[in-house]
C-alpha cells in the first residue's frame, strides 16, 4: 500500500483528470452558482443586507445544494456509507470550500469596490476563480476519488 511519491502523485492527478467527473462537477457547480448568485442579489437588493453578509449566506446555501447533488450524482460511488460519514463529508466540504470562498470573496470585493464591476458579474468571476480550489479539494479530501470506490 505504500506507493512511491511519484506513483501517489500520478494516481491523484489521474483521479482529478476524469473528464466525466469534471463535467458533472461543472454542471452541479453551475447550478449551485446560479443559486448562490440569485440568493446574493436577493439578499443585497431585496433584503438590504451588506455584500459580505449576503455573500456568506448565499455561499452556504449554494454549498448545501451542491453537496447534496454531488453526493448523489458526481461522487455517488465514493466515500463511506452511513450518516456519520455523510456528516463528516458535509463538514469537510464546508472546510475545503472555505479556500474557494476566500478567493470568491476577495475577487468579488476587489471587482465591485475597486473596479466598479457589477455585483452579478463580479460574483460569477469570483466563483470561477474559486472553482479550481474547490474541485481539487473536494476530489482529494472530501470524497477521496483516488481511493477504492464504495
Amino acid at each position: 500500500m505504500s506507493n512511491s511519491l511519484p506513483e501517489t502523485i500520478r494516481t491523484r492527478v489521474r483521479a482529478l483528470c476524469s473528464t466525466t467527473r469534471v463535467g458533472l462537477y461543472v454542471g452541479v457547480g453551475t447550478f449551485g452558482a446560479a443559486i448562490d448568485t440569485a440568493a446574493l442579489v436577493f439578499l443585497v437588493e431585496a433584503m438590504s443586507l451588506g455584500t459580505v453578509v449576503s455573500k456568506l449566506l448565499s455561499w452556504e446555501l449554494g454549498i448545501a445544494v451542491i453537496f447534496v447533488i454531488n453526493e448523489q450524482w458526481t461522487f455517488a460511488s465514493y466515500g463511506e456509507g452511513g450518516l456519520r460519514a455523510l456528516w463528516r463529508r458535509f463538514m469537510l466540504s464546508n472546510v475545503v470550500r472555505f479556500g474557494g470562498l476566500l478567493v470568491t470573496l476577495v475577487v468579488l470585493m476587489v471587482l465591485t469596490g475597486h473596479f466598479g464591476v457589477g455585483l452579478m458579474l463580479a460574483n460569477v468571476i469570483g466563483i470561477g476563480a474559486g472553482f479550481f480550489v474547490n474541485y481539487i479539494c473536494e476530489c482529494l479530501y472530501t470524497w477521496q476519488v483516488y481511493q477504492d470506490q464504495r
